[in-house]
């Protein structure tokens, strides 16, 4: 008679050693402890980067692992299909660095949120905002276009830039772009509503 072993795996698990065993993606348990403890010491993968990296994993592959090492075990996945190994590498605090990116984001957090507040209440007029910072910071009204301008025209396009993630076939990271979150998004609905609708028209139920 074969035991019964339940998995429950993590969608997303954050790792920092290279050797990732399956007992660290989720919950494992079996009534026989020691076919449960072979299954949680089963090798998932190793890791060859040496920088931060995200590797999918199939809970298919993890059953074939687990069947191999325990014949006579009968796998009952209740958790996701599919789980991320988010691998960070260790690295050395440094609380000086630590404390300079913090005071950084709260300067940009503060200074964009006021600059936010001061454009909705002018209906977008950032160019009068700009002439009124410049005459309350220089004295005098400006002649023209100012240094604030110019940097709001080159920051605009480069905070776009960071926040896609993506310049022709130049990327900071591989993580997925705001777009392709929305596209899978839209992908995920449009097929949730073909599958509902095929649903209703075999039950007689006429939605168009």
């Amino acid at each position: 008679m074969s035991e019964v072993l339940y998995l429950k795996l993590n969608q997303n698990t954050e790792v920092h050693e290279k050797e990732v065993f399956l007992s660290q993606l989720g919950s494992i348990w079996c009534r026989d402890k020691a076919i449960e403890s072979k299954c949680k010491a089963v090798k998932v993968m190793n890791i060859h980067a040496d920088k931060k990296e995200r590797y999918v994993v199939s809970v298919m592959d993890l059953i074939k692992k687990m069947e191999k090492l325990c014949e006579q075990v009968e796998i009952n996945n209740i958790g996701e299909t599919d789980c991320i190994i988010d691998y960070q590498p260790d690295v050395k605090p440094h609380p000086v660095w630590d404390w300079i990116k913090a005071a950084f984001v709260c300067l940009v957090s503060f200074f964009g949120a006021a600059f936010a507040i001061m454009t909705f209440n002018n209906d977008g007029d950032v160019t009068n905002i700009f002439r009124q910072i410049y005459a309350q910071v220089m004295g005098t009204a400006p002649a023209g276009p100012t240094i604030l301008e110019l940097t709001y025209s080159i920051g605009l396009p480069i905070g776009i830039l960071v926040f896609f993630n993506h310049f022709s076939k130049a990327a900071l990271s591989k993580d997925p772009t705001p777009i392709e979150v929305q596209m899978r998004t839209y992908e995920t609905d449009v097929n949730t509503t073909l599958i509902q609708n095929a649903d209703r028209e075999e039950s007689g139920i006429d939605v168009s």
